[in-house]
């Protein structure tokens, strides 16, 4: 057996919704059934969805109050008033802050912008730089990815005489900003088409409405903001994500081009990859230890030497940001092991006095992927007494809903349901820690710490096809609510499989089924080479793409996943290195069973000798529960009747035939009657026989081994055909007849050669043969399905 990392979610469309839409676009069923899967069940959301680029954004007057900010921005630019652009310092603050600031420079309004400082302002508004817009003339500001908790904020600005016009995106609280007007796809009463924009998105839509046509040269920033920011690539944003990519493919921006070069990236070949994995993180590293600001002048430059000095400080900066994430994230990994242990803690809450709180919230991620728990690291400023932090979920729990019961105690947060932010006191982050924790033992089951993986079709290996892969390739671009679709193939056989790679940590496989194959590559998988038996029926869940080499295009599918729902047999009989094999097993699923005392004194074993199982007698071997084990076998047992008592009532997961013998049996002589027939004759001239002085010489002359006289002697003696005293033999006169199945010795060789004939050397599939049949035909059901 093979357990699958993750719990197994496979989605089971509507077959003839399937059939129809398949029909009627001429494509592959497999590719009718994701689009279904997506909720795409005619032709006409089928074209929309797979050609983005062609489709028209939603006007941006049905978003609730935008005629009347639109109005007053007017009015502002009309009197030349100052506008100040209030941004944010992560990737989407940024791209934000760029397409607010370009809109209205286009249209002609005397504006500048200000990013608060992560580290002395914090997130959002803030009432000393409201203060100082106040006294730098500023009347008209307008917040970007943020303000939408900003109520005591904006009502000192109205006291001021500023007015404030909000666009966000972030969860609405219980009360509302009194700003001028709010421009929010989720505010109360709103009724706009698509719910989901990014920060970046909202103010797009701004800059649509001010500018009078879609200002697609700014699709380039809304693109990264958009991915960035994780929001899901459907509806608008899919329209805003592809139609971007496209956009920054060809980008005049030159700060942006320049850190193409500085990346090493190729304009043509950026994807949602590109801007996830390389953009984004330098982006967000600019803010992250410092201020964002140059992060907004290498998108807004036309001076070259500016953009190639800004792109390689924000590349340098994202290096030791890097870094630091590393040494935050060991440091918080250990305090979670040593004084808040994932066994007796649903919610995992850090902090320390120190911490960077510009990257606590990746070191958060971190430890999310590592123990798959709600998380929330904390950067404790000692000397203010308070704690600065950032929160991530997991499937099932709502951290802004969660959090939202602890407002008494967190004088500052906001969020979604899958990341947050706070600020709290130092003297109420143990009772954090308990109230979330609470919550999740409410709310949160067992099942609900083992990840999630959404499968979106059951296929054969036929199906994964050239054609299919390509088609595939216009579901892009990926991201939250439109992931990469998973495919899982059930009781495959592997035809080959091998580890690839410097440090062997990948694996290269080739998977058939009925006369089908496809190659398999799993980047980090190269541990499966040893827990996948040669002859296992696996199931595989994983991407299928496209792999590409000297010319020839083949379909290949990126292993996420993988399990074996059946026990499996491991050969590892005449392994030098036992004790690295025992090692390499998971100790609380390992069963070490030994049937004879000496084999703990054998030096690859000793050091487990505490975990050794010794079974004695028949008794104990039907009582032992092996359910669930990786069995290790690691000596003979006393006869095949033993171990079939051992196996026939359990279900192990795994057996490891070790099978250590000092003394070898097999292909050693077992004399035939023949060979007893004339050694009688023999004896019966010879009168007597000193077998110790001349044993060997007599073997040496019959072509035989020294121990097979000694054998031959020990039968006759049990028989009662011989007496033995000192070395030398003798005929008993007339001896009863008898036959040689009722010599001990005799009986015991015999079984002992039929053992070693069963046990040490067969080939595996006779080997595997034997086991099963003694365990009989019990297979797991998929316990991860």
């Amino acid at each position: 057996m093979l357990t699958a990392k993750t719990r197994w979610d496979v989605k089971h469309p509507d077959e003839q919704i399937v059939k129809h839409l398949a029909e009627q676009l001429h494509i592959d069923p497999l590719i009718a059934k994701l689009l279904v899967h997506r909720g795409v069940c005619t032709a006409k959301e089928a074209d929309a969805f797979l050609h983005p680029l062609k489709q028209p954004f939603h006007d941006p007057f049905l978003l609730d109050g935008m005629e009347r900010a639109i109005a007053r921005i007017e009015q502002a630019i009309r009197q030349g008033e100052s506008i100040l652009v209030y941004g944010d310092y992560d990737a989407d603050g940024v791209c934000s802050t760029t397409v607010m600031l370009s809109a209205l420079k286009e249209a002609g309004a005397v504006v500048d912008f200000y990013i608060p400082n992560r580290f002395t302002e914090g997130y959002g508004p803030n009432e000393n730089a409201f203060r100082r817009a106040k006294e730098q003339g500023v009347s008209l500001i307008v917040t970007v990815d943020n303000g939408i908790a900003a109520a005591k904020e904006v009502a000192l600005a109205n006291e001021l005489g500023m007015d404030v016009i909000i666009t966000d995106h972030h969860e609405p609280g219980p009360v509302l900003p009194e700003a001028y007007e709010i421009i929010h796809p989720k505010k109360p009463g709103s009724t706009y088409p698509f719910r989901e924009l990014a920060g970046v998105g909202v103010a797009f839509k701004v800059a649509h409405a001010l500018l009078g046509d879609v200002p697609r040269h700014l699709l380039d920033v809304v693109a990264i903001g958009t991915i960035a920011d994780l929001v899901p690539l459907t509806g608008e944003n899919r329209l805003l994500a592809a139609q971007g990519l496209d956009e920054l493919r060809r980008t005049k921006r030159i700060g942006l081009r320049a850190l193409w070069q500085q990346c090493r990236i190729e304009a043509k070949e950026i994807n949602e990859q590109t801007v996830g994995f390389v953009i984004a993180p330098r982006m967000n590293a600019v803010g992250r230890l410092g201020g964002a600001d140059p992060a907004v002048r290498l998108l807004m430059t036309e001076d070259e030497a500016e953009a190639k000095r800004l792109a390689k400080e924000m590349d340098d900066l994202n290096r030791e940001r890097q870094q630091l994430v590393a040494e935050i994230a060991e440091e918080a990994t250990q305090i979670v092991r040593k004084q808040f242990p994932p066994a007796k803690n649903k919610v995992l809450v850090v902090a320390k006095e120190g911490w960077n709180p510009g990257v606590i919230g990746i070191v958060a991620s971190r430890l999310v992927e590592q123990f798959y728990r709600p998380t929330i690291v904390l950067s404790i400023d000692a000397e203010k007494g308070m704690a600065k932090g950032s929160a991530r979920s997991i499937h099932g729990f709502d951290l802004f809903a969660s959090l939202s019961t602890c407002r008494d105690i967190l004088p500052h947060f906001g969020g979604h349901p899958m990341a947050a932010g706070m600020t709290l006191s130092i003297d109420h982050i143990d009772e954090l820690r308990q109230r979330l924790n609470a919550l999740a033992d409410k709310t949160l089951s067992d099942d609900d710490f083992t990840p999630i993986t959404v499968i979106d079709a059951v296929c054969s290996v036929s199906d994964l096809t050239l054609s299919a892969a390509e088609q595939l390739e216009k579901f892009a671009p990926f991201g939250v609510g439109n992931a990469k679709p998973l495919f899982l193939i059930e009781n495959v056989s592997v035809e080959m499989m091998r580890r690839i790679g410097a440090d062997q940590s990948h694996l290269k496989a080739v998977f058939a089924q009925n006369g089908a194959t496809v190659d398999g590559i799993g980047f980090g998988f190269g541990h499966l080479y040893n827990e996948i038996a040669p002859d296992a029926k696996v199931s595989v869940v994983g991407e299928l793409a496209v792999n590409e080499w000297n010319g020839l295009r083949k379909p290949q599918l990126m292993i996420y996943d993988a399990a074996v729902s059946e026990c499996q047999l491991f050969d590892v009989r005449g392994q030098r290195d036992i004790r690295s094999l025992i090692a390499s097993l998971p100790k609380e699923k390992r069963l070490l069973i030994t049937f004879r005392k000496e084999t703990e004194q054998i030096s690859d074993i000793a050091s487990f000798k505490d975990e050794l199982h010794y079974i004695h007698s028949g008794e104990e071997a039907e009582t032992l529960c092996l359910d669930g084990c990786y069995v290790v076998l690691l000596d003979l047992p006393p006869s095949l009747q033993m171990l079939k008592m051992l196996l026939r009532s359990s279900l192990p997961a795994r057996i490891y035939a070790v099978f250590y013998q000092r003394e070898i049996h097999f292909f050693r002589t077992l004399p035939t009657r023949d060979h007893f027939k004339w050694f009688y004759a023999f004896l019966r001239k010879q009168g007597v026989f000193h077998i110790a002085k001349h044993g060997g010489q007599l073997a040496r002359a019959r072509g035989w081994t020294e121990e097979t006289v000694h054998f031959m002697a020990k039968v006759f003696l049990e028989l009662g055909f011989i007496t033995e005293h000192n070395g030398v033999i003798s005929l008993v006169p007339q001896p009863a007849k008898r036959d040689l199945n009722e010599s001990p010795t005799y009986r015991l060789k015999q079984a002992q050669l039929e053992l070693e004939n069963v046990l040490l050397y067969s080939t595996y599939e006779q080997l595997k043969r034997c086991l099963f049949e003694m365990k009989g035909s019990q297979t797991y059901e998929e316990a991860n399905v």
